[in-house]
């Protein structure tokens, strides 16, 4: 590895998705590596009128980024990891996954009504076909409503009256600097598991880019990265990504790495759950970049995950969900 070097981060030009990239670029110029940014617009940056499920399916978010990468426009993409389909692209890697973030999801209220104070039929902005089954789930009388756009857009019309409460990933609002005090209540574990990758950032590189390689995993945080290699292989598995209510939560416990996956169907009236654990200590290293083997064992993680929700009936509610 060469004693400097320069890179161009490519992301997105809304106020997360840049304090992201801005994050990972300070992280490097840490390490001694010049960084600017390139900002880019996407397909979802476009159409506004997708679901937020679909991000995932089309990789409507990152699809822009990781031709500019191929074309040798970019030397980085900085993904928030939700937004990344889990079927690899050809040329690419992901080679690091920072220490990820909170993962769990917050409800915001108008009149800082929690949850289960809700009046019946109150209205809940969400996107995503995930946190609707599981709000459905935890109440069945409320009323799910579509809602897109940035997190500034989305409280500006909870404040307009457009809902009585909507639901945001709490990463996302802590960096952007939205103070608790705004927050009315947490709804993970208890009510929400989280999407997944869910708080998480990855890096990708060009993979014939040794060098590039090289630098980005002296950023990758071995414990997430393989959180969310679980997360996406179970995903990757259940074929789950065609807009089906799929929420995992991966984390390391007393040097065991474990799995906890939920799928339900859209009306959130059927939902299996299952967790299964795998020993990881002799693979997590203290600092570094995850080796082969604790990502392998994470990945086989997320494979028994997936067996075990299919054998419970997870694919009739994946089908239901792609047939609405």
């Amino acid at each position: 590895m060469s004693s400097r070097r320069s890179f161009r981060i490519g992301t997105r030009r809304s106020a997360l998705a840049q304090w992201q990239a801005q994050w990972v670029a300070e992280k490097l110029r840490s390490l001694g590596a010049d960084v600017q940014l390139v900002l880019m617009v996407t397909e979802g940056d476009r159409r506004q009128e997708l679901l937020a499920d679909a991000w995932t399916t089309r990789g409507i978010f990152t699809r822009e980024l990781q031709k500019a990468l191929l074309d040798g426009q970019i030397d980085l993409a900085v993904h928030s990891l939700k937004d990344l389909p889990t079927q690899p692209v050809e040329g690419l890697l992901l080679a690091a996954v920072p220490e990820r973030g909170p993962v769990g999801d917050v409800l915001i209220a108008r009149n800082h009504c929690p949850l289960g104070q809700l009046p019946s039929g109150a209205i809940i902005g969400t996107g995503s076909l995930r946190r609707q089954a599981q709000m459905l789930h935890a109440r069945p009388d409320l009323q799910m409503a579509p809602l897109r756009g940035n997190v500034d857009t989305r409280l500006r019309k909870l404040q307009a009256g457009q809902y009585d409460a909507i639901v945001l990933a709490e990463a996302g609002l802590s960096r952007l600097g939205i103070p608790e005090s705004a927050w009315t209540e947490r709804l993970f574990p208890g009510v929400l598991l989280p999407a997944i990758g869910q708080g998480a950032l990855g890096i990708e590189v060009r993979a014939d880019d040794a060098e590039a390689v090289g630098w980005v995993q002296r950023v990758d945080h071995p414990a997430s990265h393989a959180a969310v290699v679980a997360e996406r292989v179970m995903l990757s598995h259940l074929q789950g990504g065609c807009l089906a209510p799929v929420a995992a939560w991966a984390r390391v416990e007393h040097h065991e790495l474990l799995l906890t996956g939920r799928v339900l169907d859209p009306t959130g009236q059927q939902m299996v759950e299952v967790t299964q654990t795998a020993p990881i200590a002799q693979w997590l290293p203290d600092t570094g970049p995850a080796g082969t083997d604790l990502l392998e064992t994470a990945a086989a993680l997320g494979r028994q995950v997936a067996e075990e929700l299919l054998a419970q009936g997870a694919g009739p509610l994946i089908q239901a969900a792609r047939q609405q």
